[in-house]
Formats: structure tokens, C-alpha cells, sequence
């Protein structure tokens, strides 16, 4: 089961402006080696957000920060919002991906487009991917420049983002929108039916018995 989001919830947002961020650059390749969900999280952005190279046996408490990187200023620390440019996600299937965006604790990613295998880890590890036109994310950009912080309310059963006095609407479809609230994915949606399918197995059992000899 993964930790599902709340119909509607708020939080402070972060602007990366890159576009074409790619899944080694969300987690570079050295990090991959273990199959938790967890742990990734100190090691998101690794190669932006740390002047030396690390691997798995660096202890990140004394590597030594990028300050010019926009997630090491105090100021955007608790962010748990992360708006971007288009493509986000693309390059390697890896689902660590993911795992590490979550783990350090941005619960949705808010950009023009995102790469498709990338969008659909996301989808089956509770990560809620907002997708609105570039023009729009210009103007979000803008508030968060002359603010430096913004609040911004989500809503996802009417699909819509509250910033200050604008409402910019997005697309998710049900399918998606029930995995995100329920917090599952689609094993844990087919399990939701488990009655039936045993139900299913005995009668089929019973009309071709000599399958199962």
C-alpha cells in the first residue's frame, strides 16, 4: 500500500527551472543498489545538490553543499511542492525515481509534461504529477520569484490549483485519481475484488475440471 494524498491539501512550493530532467539526474545510478522505497531521499539531485561525488558509503551529513542549488537554501527546506519545466522524468525506467522524490518528501511535481514511464511510476507509487500548459507555469514562476515562497492549495477531486486569487485547472483521470486518494496501485486495486476472482476460479474450476488435474 503506498500513503495515500488528501482530497484537498496545501503546501509550499519550490521551482526547479530545468527542463528535460532526467531519472539519473533525479538519482544517479551509484544510489540504485538497494530495492526499498526509502532511503533515497538524501541522495535526490545528488550531482546538483552537493559539490563532491558520492556513492553509497558517503556520509552526506559532511559532503559539502552546493549553495547556489535552489533546494540547499533554509528557505525552500520544507517545500514538499516542486514545480518544473516540460519533460520531467525522462531517461531510465528506474522507479527509484520516484522513491527518492517521495522519500525526501515532495508528495506532487507540477510541470508542462513529464516522460510517460516516469508519469506511470509515479502513478503506482502515490506521487501526484500535475500537468498545465507552460505559459501557466511562467506565471506561477513569477509569483514564486517576487514572493520567494508560495502557498499552494490542491484539489484533487475537482482537479483544480489554488494560487492566492487564481484557479488553474488540470486533467487526471478517475482511474488515477482513485489510486492517489486510496493509496494503492494495481495490485492493490485487483485485490479490492478478491471475492469475485475466487469466486470466478471455483466456477471455472467446475466447467473445465480437467484443467486442474
Amino acid at each position: 500500500m503506498n500513503k495515500s494524498i488528501s482530497n484537498i491539501f496545501s503546501g509550499e512550493a519550490v521551482f526547479l527551472d530545468k527542463a528535460n530532467v532526467d531519472t539519473d539526474q533525479i538519482i544517479p545510478k551509484q544510489f540504485l543498489k538497494s530495492i526499498k522505497r526509502t532511503g533515497f531521499g538524501p541522495n535526490l539531485f545528488d550531482a546538483w545538490r552537493y559539490l563532491d561525488k558520492g556513492d553509497l558509503n558517503s556520509d552526506n551529513s559532511k559532503r559539502k553543499l552546493n549553495p547556489d542549488f535552489i533546494l540547499n537554501h533554509d528557505l525552500y527546506k520544507s517545500c514538499n511542492i516542486l514545480i518544473t519545466r516540460e519533460n520531467f522524468g525522462c531517461g531510465s525506467s528506474r522507479e527509484h525515481a520516484v522513491w527518492a522524490l517521495t522519500d525526501y518528501g515532495f508528495t506532487t511535481i507540477i510541470a508542462p509534461s513529464f516522460a510517460d514511464i516516469f508519469k506511470n511510476n509515479s502513478y503506482k507509487n502515490g506521487l501526484l504529477l500535475i500537468e498545465i500548459d507552460k505559459e501557466k507555469i511562467d506565471e506561477i514562476f513569477k509569483q514564486i520569484t517576487e514572493k520567494k515562497t508560495i502557498n499552494i492549495e490542491v484539489d484533487v477531486h475537482n482537479q483544480f490549483i489554488y494560487l492566492e486569487e487564481k484557479q488553474f485547472p488540470f486533467e487526471l483521470d478517475d482511474f488515477k485519481k482513485k489510486f492517489l486518494l486510496d493509496g494503492i496501485d494495481e495490485v492493490g486495486f485487483t485485490l479490492q475484488h478478491q471475492n469475485k476472482i475466487e469466486d470466478f476460479e471455483k466456477n471455472y474450476k467446475k466447467t473445465v475440471p480437467w484443467l486442474f488435474k
